[in-house]
């Protein structure tokens, strides 16, 4: 990048805003990764704005949401999921390789805005799954993550707590931290604000401040079925029981909801990230979608090519064989990334760019024009820079007793809580 279209501040934040880990990854390079908690404070220091969190399933989305994120001048976080990208991944970027390809594009192309990288929904589906964690939270930051969702949502209330007490210390003081209440499934087992409130005065009792929650707020994984969507006043009251511990908000499944309910979520509500996922996925593979990146079924229940986007044609009709071959429909076609991604990777140049093309222009205009997070990017850098360290610290203090939160007095007051979860089965991102 020419010198002069170096932003002012960004030596500053780039010398002092990267944490230890990505510092000792990547001792000599120009990439501005960060804290999830610089890309927090960004969006409310500029208020009534959220940013992507982009679900980089393939090399293509990722490379496409980074130049979208530079045009806009916005901080961003780039995730997976540990369900998509972990020890049984069903996409070839993972959480041990993710910063290291942002780190690579960010280089080769330039980009100056902070970027998080984030694992996202760490889920724990019962207690044995806490001695592993033990092991492999600390594994990802030693990969270059820097934010971290630990989701025991799974879990009776009681247990979601102590899953987030156990598992705290495994996360840097100067990480992004989000945590979980309610399973992601749709309009079943929404999540309350007295839910809500359990968990997060459980945690300041303990010392422990999360960035932000993620809820059940009406929304779903993957395609979105449901006209209903996210319920934007169920946040706004959940978040506004939370203001005094300092939380935002984390709103996944936004694929599927409408532009104007999105712009509500990031008006409305404390939301400062928002979960983009088969959105990305699709555009990038060139399927119809509608205007706020759904994909269109036809009648028959399967994905529609549009000709000359996307892959090539002759890789659609060898994807769609092996889904058909193996009885992958809709939402599903997720399964097909680690299959597929070194054959997208072959394509001719032309091909690569206009994927990562048609993925930079709906995340700029999601930036710019629904989540008000134009500037952004500036703010983070700002923000860095001006208080010459990447850990930001916590946004609220502890306010609670911790002698009111003993673990016999928390599983006493769950028993209060409401213990409807929705419908069974299996709701992983």
């Amino acid at each position: 990048m020419p010198e002069k279209d170096v932003p002012p501040d960004f030596e500053k934040a780039l010398a002092v805003g990267r944490p230890p880990n990505v510092a000792k990854l990547f001792p000599n390079s120009k990439a501005l990764l960060v804290s999830g908690k610089a890309i927090d404070r960004a969006m409310t220091a500029k208020g009534g704005a959220m940013t992507i969190a982009a679900n980089c399933r393939g090399h293509m989305i990722l490379r496409g949401v980074l130049r979208a994120a530079q045009k806009a001048d916005a901080a961003v976080i780039l995730e997976i999921a540990r369900s998509e990208g972990g020890a049984s991944a069903y996409c070839p970027v993972s959480l041990w390789n993710l910063a290291r390809q942002a780190d690579a594009v960010m280089n080769e192309l330039g980009i100056t805005v902070p970027v998080a990288i984030h694992a996202d929904h760490y889920g724990i589906k019962a207690p044995r799954d806490l001695e592993a964690a033990r092991v492999e939270i600390p594994s990802l930051f030693d990969a270059g993550v820097t934010s971290i969702a630990i989701d025991a949502s799974h879990l009776p209330d009681a247990d979601n707590l102590a899953a987030n007490i156990e598992l705290a210390p495994f996360v840097p003081t100067w990480a992004g931290y989000e945590t979980e209440v309610g399973e992601i499934k749709g309009k079943s087992g929404l999540s309350t604000p007295a839910e809500a409130v359990f968990l997060i005065a459980g945690l300041n009792a303990h010392g422990i401040h999360p960035d932000w929650i993620a809820l059940n707020n009406g929304t779903t994984h993957g395609i979105e079925e449901s006209s209903s969507g996210i319920q934007v006043g169920l946040t706004a009251e959940i978040h506004a029981a939370l203001a005094k511990y300092g939380i935002s908000g984390a709103q996944h499944g936004t694929s599927g909801n409408s532009s104007e309910r999105l712009r509500e979520i990031a008006a409305k509500t404390a939301t400062t990230k928002a979960n983009v996922a088969t959105a990305l996925q699709m555009i990038s593979w060139g399927i119809q979608v509608n205007d706020y990146g759904n994909a269109i079924l036809d009648a028959a229940g399967d994905l529609v090519k549009v000709p000359g986007q996307g892959v090539t044609e002759e890789l659609w009709a060898e994807m769609k064989a092996y889904a058909d071959a193996h009885g992958i429909k809709g939402g599903n076609y997720k399964k097909l990334n680690i299959v597929f991604e070194n054959k997208i990777l072959g394509q001719a140049a032309e091909v690569r760019e206009r994927m990562a093309k048609a993925v930079e222009d709906f995340v700029y205009g999601l930036l710019t024009r629904v989540f008000n997070a134009a500037g952004t990017g500036s703010v983070a850098r700002a923000l860095l820079a001006g208080a010459e360290t990447y850990d930001l610290g916590p946004k609220a203090e502890r306010i609670e007793d911790p002698a009111e939160w003993t673990p016999e007095k928390y599983r006493k007051r769950a028993e209060t809580l409401s213990s409807d979860k929705g419908a069974q089965g299996n709701f992983d991102d």
